[in-house]
This record gives C-alpha cells, structure tokens and sequence, in this order.
C-alpha cells in the first residue's frame, strides 16, 4: 500500500510562490529571506534534519533515555553545475544532558538513518552521500563522546529502497 502526499503551489508574483498541502499546511517560497521566503534546497536540508530528529527522539523516549536539550545541526555541500544537487551532507545529533547513554544515541540515530527517515532514503537514493554524526555532551557542555555512527548515499543505499 502506498500514501499520496499532494501539494498546490500557486505563483504570488515574482520568484514568490506559496504552497499549500494535503493536510492545509502553507509553506511560502521565494528569495528574499529577510521576508521568511523558504530556499528549496535549503528546505530539503531542513527536512532531512527534522525528519532525523523525530525519528531519534522518538527512539530515545522509547528507550526511556532523558537530555536537558536536543539540536540537529546539518551542513549540505551543493555543486555549482547544474543540476546544483547536494553531494554531501553532514547531519550531527548533538544532545546535552547525563540522561542519554552514547549506546543509545549511536542507535537512535543509526535506526533514524538506515531504517526510519524517508528523506533520508530520499536524498541519500541518488548522488548524495549523507553522513550522520552524533555528539554528546554533559549538563555544562562538556563533550563525553561524539563520532560518525553511518553513511548513506550511493553504493550504501538503506535497506528501505532495495
């Protein structure tokens, strides 16, 4: 069985353009950042990072793992050909606090990566590697442990798209 996903984008004028879901979400694409207009390709970044996020925290709850706070940071190298596609894409988990164990952060992420996240599988399906980083801290900042948990990406593509 397969989900559609649909989407309506209507041109407001300009390089503007708003687009409303399925679900009667509206997201408003542009170039001028300075009026909150979304990039396409920095969206994609983001989504890769929040698509992650929600898969690991939901693991990590799961897990009955705690953290005072939680970030994804996401770093997308874009070619200058065209197609401007990204060619690599760090993704690092960094999570703060002495409620998660390095164990259980490797793995949240490692499931986010390999199983869970289809944006992921997405952008890693084609010429993207996608590697994925974790970093844990302690409740003042302090690194306990950080590393690179997998890749993704061509010749390593996830188990979901075979």
């Amino acid at each position: 069985m397969s989900r559609q996903r649909r989407v309506t984008l209507e041109h407001d004028a300009g390089m503007r353009f708003q687009a409303t879901t399925g679900t009667g979400r509206t997201l408003v694409f542009g170039d001028e950042p300075t009026a909150n207009e979304l990039s396409p390709v920095e969206t994609v970044a983001a989504a890769l990072a929040a698509c992650a996020a929600m898969d690991v925290v939901s693991i990590l709850e799961k897990k009955r793992q705690t953290w005072d706070a939680y970030r994804v940071d996401t770093v997308a190298d874009q070619r200058d050909e065209y197609p401007q596609v990204y060619t690599r894409v760090d993704v690092t988990h960094v999570v703060t606090g002495s409620g998660t164990t390095e164990t259980a952060l490797r793995r949240a992420v490692e499931l986010s990566a390999s199983k869970y996240c289809p944006v992921n599988a997405m952008v890693s399906a084609g010429a993207t590697e996608v590697h994925h980083f974790f970093a844990l801290l302690d409740s003042v900042g302090a690194s306990v442990a950080s590393g690179e948990v997998t890749t993704t990406g061509p010749d390593r593509r996830p188990d979901v798209i075979h």
